[in-house]
């Protein structure tokens, strides 16, 4: 995916710093996670470079809140983006 397309799905979606995402890959097997907006979220974006916390890092991440528990992946891995918290919705 390009970063229009990761940037319009965080938009239409509304996806906030606490809001899961399910981020599934060309290559490997998808993940779960929040998008960081850290100081450079920006410069990050414009590279197609995301910041994410997955949801093994989560509770360490709701206690520390330090942007060196994400990992950065590059955008063009991604195959689809999907909000975690409506599919749940979903299935009920």
């Amino acid at each position: 995916m390009n970063n229009e397309e990761i940037e319009k799905f965080l938009t239409r979606q509304n996806i906030t710093d606490e809001m899961p995402v399910k981020i599934f890959f060309k290559q490997r097997a998808p993940l779960s996670g929040i998008f960081v907006k850290g100081r450079d979220f920006e410069e990050l974006k414009e590279k197609n470079f995301w910041r994410i916390v997955t949801d093994t890092k989560h509770a360490e991440w709701l206690r520390l809140k330090s942007i060196d528990i994400a990992r950065i992946f590059n955008g063009t891995e991604f195959s689809k983006l999907e909000n975690k918290s409506r599919a749940a919705i979903k299935q009920q």
